[in-house]
């Protein structure tokens, strides 16, 4: 061995992986449908207020009774019917629009005795929703 030698180097019997991220194969953008399972308000706050018309909301816990499947089938039924959250936060929003009044009314029925209730006037809280704007959207109600 001469003084110009390199030393021996040991070679691994693998290879090692050169990922340093473990999810290498996401995509750069989102899929249609995390966009449209993201939270309202997160929506808007990425991508601005979508042109929707105008339209109220009812966003409602589970409870207990024999109600509560009938109140799931006419918010599925809904123009836009989301679940937010999981287990004990599971909320339940439906939105309506002014041509399905009654279908807003007849939910409405159902859930709104419960104070857990929430009406949203273009997805917002809005002071008085239960008081004075339901009552003027079952005004179209012919």
């Amino acid at each position: 061995m001469s003084e110009n030698t390199p030393p021996a180097i040991p070679v691994p019997d693998y290879k090692p992986v050169e990922r340093f991220w473990p999810y290498v194969d996401l995509p750069e953008q989102p899929t249609p449908e995390e966009l449209a399972s993201l939270h309202p308000e997160l929506a808007e706050a990425l991508f601005g207020t979508p042109k929707l018309p105008f339209s109220i909301s009812l966003e409602f816990s589970p409870f207990d009774g024999a109600d509560y499947d009938r109140a799931l089938e006419m918010a599925r039924a809904a123009a836009d019917y989301r679940e937010l959250g999981a287990g004990a936060a599971l909320r339940h929003r439906a939105r309506f629009y002014p041509e399905n009044v009654l279908a807003l009314r007849d939910l409405f029925e159902l859930v709104g005795r419960f104070d857990s209730t929430d009406v949203l006037v273009d997805d917002k809280p809005v002071p008085y929703a239960r008081e004075l704007w339901l009552p003027l959207v079952w005004m179209l109600i012919r």
